[in-house]
């Protein structure tokens, strides 16, 4: 696994959908586990948070191949922010008039929002930065 993310030859979809895959494996169990003590949407930001933090480390470094930095770090939640506010009404959208299941309305929702998040993760980390 680590020969795939570090090869340059890999394209960078192909290594930001892995990451993506390795950040929801971690984000959607630690979802399922707050559920059991927590009401879903406030489980959902827990570990959407979380998720951000590894996201930024992930898509920096074995991505996009760009150095951590502060200013990167302190502008990159913005994406998510946005994708959370559209994510938490799709959800609720899901769950309350679809009637899916909870545990499964994060995952649709994630899957729409993918090319989205590719190319903010993009830009906000390509961008030049005055530092």
């Amino acid at each position: 696994m680590k020969k795939i993310l570090s090869n340059p030859k890999v394209p960078r979809w192909l290594r930001f959908l892995l990451g993506g895959g390795i950040n929801t494996l971690f984000t959607y169990s630690l979802y399922l586990s707050l559920n059991f003590i927590l009401p879903y949407q406030v489980s959902y930001l827990l570990a959407y948070s979380l998720g951000i933090l590894f996201s930024y480390w992930f898509n920096a470094r074995i991505v996009f191949h760009t150095p951590l930095s502060w200013a990167r770090l302190s502008t990159y939640p913005s994406i998510y922010l946005i994708q959370y506010a559209f994510s938490a009404v799709s959800i609720e959208v899901l769950v309350k008039l679809f009637d899916i299941h909870k545990n499964l309305a994060p995952l649709i929702t994630l899957v729409l929002f993918i090319p989205v998040t590719y190319f903010l993760n993009k830009f906000i980390l390509t961008v030049r930065l005055k530092e």
